[in-house]
This record gives structure tokens, sequence and C-alpha cells, in this order.
């Protein structure tokens, strides 16, 4: 397996720490104490420069970790369909690359996927009707 580079790996480690219960009570507990702080700083700008300051600079941070989690998980749930996919024998090896396929082509293959649905339900409710309603 191929070594990650020092940024996957970094995020990697971050979104697990950020996704703990105790890093949300790591969040609370900051501002809480900004918040029992106000009155000792009179709550001048200063004080609420600080929390925004540092909330605005951990939320630019977490958009680029969340799209790298993110990124990471969709690929490798794609691996994983597309193995599927190729080792399931009435499956079609068209749609390994589905997501290679422009917003129109989607489209076009996702409309025939809701017509063969369609199609299975009413021929789902015509063998349950039959079943139902035997011919004597």
């Amino acid at each position: 397996m191929a070594r990650m580079d020092w940024h996957s790996n970094l995020a990697k480690r971050a979104s697990r720490w950020t996704g703990r219960a105790s890093c949300f009570g790591l969040a609370v507990l900051v501002v809480v104490v900004w918040l029992v702080t106000g009155p000792l700083f009179g709550f001048s700008d200063t004080w609420q420069l600080v929390i925004n300051t540092g909330t605005t600079i951990i939320t630019f941070l977490m958009v680029f970790l969340i799209q790298n989690t993110q990124n990471r998980d969709t690929e490798a749930i794609q691996i994983k369909l597309d193995e599927l996919i190729r080792t399931t024998h009435r499956a079609q090896n068209a749609l390994l690359d589905l997501e290679e396929l422009d917003q129109e082509e989607l489209d076009r293959m996702r409309m025939r996927y809701e017509e063969l649905a369609r199609r299975a339900r009413e021929h789902g409710e015509a063998r349950s009707h039959a079943a139902k309603h035997p011919r004597r």
C-alpha cells in the first residue's frame, strides 16, 4: 500500500479527532471560557474579536478538511462499487466510470434506470395481482 503524503495523513488524523465527542467538548469549553471572560473584559470589541477570529480561522480550515475527507471517502466508495459491478456477472461494466460522464449523460442514464424501476414495479404489481386473483 502506498504511503500517504503529509497532507493526507494530517487530514485523516484531524478528521478523526474533530469527529470525537472530546473535540466537541473542547469547543464548548472554549465558548464557555470566552463567555465567562466577557465581564472581565467589559464585553469589549477585542473580546468579541478573539472568538470571531478564532472561529473564522477554524471554519476556514475545516472546509478544506471536510472536502479532503469527503473526496477520500467518495473515492473509496467508488472503488468498492466498481469492484462490485466488475464481479457481478449480470452487471454492466459500462457503469464503472459513470462519475466521468457529463451531467446530460448522467441524466439520460438516470432516466433509463428510472424506466427500468417503473417496469419492475409494474411487473411486480401484475405478478402480485395475479397471485391474489388466480384464474379459475
